[in-house]
């Protein structure tokens, strides 16, 4: 196969989500960079998409929990030229209340959610809007909207990448780089046993396959959407949201606290 579309670095890619990234951005012709801590899977799955997909594939060995592991993914974002891509796919969950999980194992989820999230994006951006070309792909959540619903700290982290992404889209608008946010809702993927939550007690009819949401995720990004929620039926909803959103731009910040907040001054004999 013939590389015509550069080379895609992608995050979590040895199982999940990033592996199935890995599958089909291979098939549209990028060369692959695999990013993961678990050495001995990525190069199984390199050597499947090499056989596969006649593409070339390197592998990176790298914790994005440490600051060791997320410099040398940054160097080769910065050095590497033929890098148009960006999946910024790497995440970790924790199951239970603040007041219940370990506040390290917090931190770890902070660092590997938040920072590397953040140091990746931006070594990106910086190369790929030097070269007035790349795609990066944030991987967020749809607990992003719904802190609700799952405890704090992880949704919060989602919240963070949400953000990151819409600033990004507005400050790279004039650069040729397209910045997408993907939130997923429950996928099928090992995240879940990690986080300690038995995916089986899911309902069905909310849990997604993983090669679904992919497949919806980059349709959203060939529609050049902003925001991609693939389990979303319309898109209208979602512009709505972010309408209601802006509608409250112009009483955010004001010299004055609002008259609601006065009534007890007016009341005051």
């Amino acid at each position: 196969m013939i590389n015509n579309k550069g080379t895609a670095l992608i995050t979590g890619a040895s199982t999940g989500i990033g592996a199935t990234y890995a599958d089909r951005l291979a098939r549209r012709g990028f060369g692959l960079i695999l990013v993961a801590r678990d050495e001995e899977r990525l190069n199984a799955l390199a050597a499947k998409l090499r056989q596969s997909g006649g593409v070339a594939v390197d592998v990176i060995k790298a914790d994005l929990t440490t600051q060791a592991g997320r410099a040398a993914v940054e160097r080769r974002l910065a050095d590497d030229a033929a890098i148009t891509m960006l999946v910024n796919n790497a995440g970790m969950a924790a199951t239970g209340t603040l007041t219940e999980i370990d506040p390290d194992r917090l931190e770890t989820m902070v660092e590997l959610n938040v920072i590397a999230v953040m140091r990746l994006a931006a070594a990106a951006a910086r190369a790929f809007a030097a070269r007035n070309r790349g795609t990066i792909i944030n991987i967020a959540s749809v607990l992003a909207l719904a802190p609700e619903r799952f405890n704090g700290v992880y949704s919060g982290t989602k919240a963070f990448v949400l953000n990151l992404s819409l600033s990004m889209q507005q400050e790279l608008a004039a650069s040729g780089v397209q910045v997408q946010a993907v939130l997923p809702g429950a996928t099928r993927t090992e995240i879940w046993d990690r986080s300690g939550t038995d995916i089986n007690h899911f309902p069905a009819e909310i849990l997604m396959e993983v090669d679904e949401l992919v497949d919806a995720a980059l349709a959203g990004l060939d529609a050049r959407e902003p925001v991609t929620i693939p389990s979303l039926p319309d898109q209208a909803d979602f512009e709505a949201y972010t309408k209601a959103r802006f509608a409250l731009g112009p009483n955010l910040s004001k010299s004055r606290a609002a008259a609601r907040y006065k009534i007890l001054e007016s009341a005051a004999p």
